[in-house]
């Protein structure tokens, strides 16, 4: 048994093909556009009648609230300030690309896609 323990051990993952992307979008230093903070949305439990702001620029080390680093990373960008009428769970974005600020409407699906695109343009370089 410990010989084909050790037998098995010496097998490598095989490694991907194409390079694998984090879930947690890399920020620049100050942009004039909003930067994805993440590439899925963030499930949050909304209290009614609570006051709340959502980052709109993605530097928000606290996401998807804001933390007031837009104030210099990207000062052209202010946070959506908003509340609910009643104790609900929503999903609130994370790729700043919504429609429906700021609420999810599926737009991270294009970060995603462009996300694998320059990927595989890697490769062929």
């Amino acid at each position: 048994m410990n010989a084909l323990w050790r037998g098995l051990r010496t097998f490598q993952r095989p490694r991907p093909l194409l390079p694998a992307f984090s879930l947690v979008h890399a920020r620049s230093e100050a942009t004039a556009e909003a930067v994805p903070a993440a590439r899925l949305p963030f499930r949050v439990h909304l209290r009614a009648g609570k006051r709340y702001a959502w980052c709109a620029c993605g530097h928000s080390k606290k996401q998807p609230y804001c933390d007031g680093a837009h104030k210099n990373k990207a000062p052209n960008i202010s946070p959506l300030r908003f509340s609910c009428d009643k104790d609900q769970t929503v999903l609130l974005c994370a790729c700043k690309q919504t429609a429906n600020a700021p609420y999810c409407d599926g737009s991270h699906f294009k970060v995603i896609y462009g996300d694998a695109v320059k990927s595989v343009k890697g490769l062929f370089k």
